[in-house]
């Protein structure tokens, strides 16, 4: 594999996260409960993970500011363009795939 050096590395990071944050903003069809059905994660989990990055880096931030960076507006006009009742396979196959504490 080819060395990076680490500011090779982060930017090319960054530039991934952000082409799947755009990737997401586009796929607004696509549920959050989906995403946690098939990949573990959504977009609420980037936003969670965004924030805790800032934080450990000594910044403040709200729930509420790192989600409108992931979803592209703030998460309850999101939640009311976009999302959409979970059916009864997709509320189960939640339950079944979660992680057990």
């Amino acid at each position: 594999m080819t060395e990076l050096s680490q500011d090779q590395q982060i930017a090319f990071e960054a530039a991934a996260f952000r082409r799947l944050v755009a990737h997401l903003r586009e796929r607004s069809d696509v549920q959050n409960i989906d995403l946690m059905n098939l990949a573990g994660f959504c977009r609420n989990c980037l936003s969670n993970w965004y924030r805790e990055a800032a934080e450990a880096s000594g910044m403040e931030m709200s729930k509420d500011d790192s989600r409108e960076i992931i979803y592209g507006m703030p998460y309850e006009e999101w939640r009311q363009r976009y999302q959409t009742d979970a059916s009864a396979d997709q509320k189960a196959a939640f339950e079944r795939n979660r992680p057990k504490e």
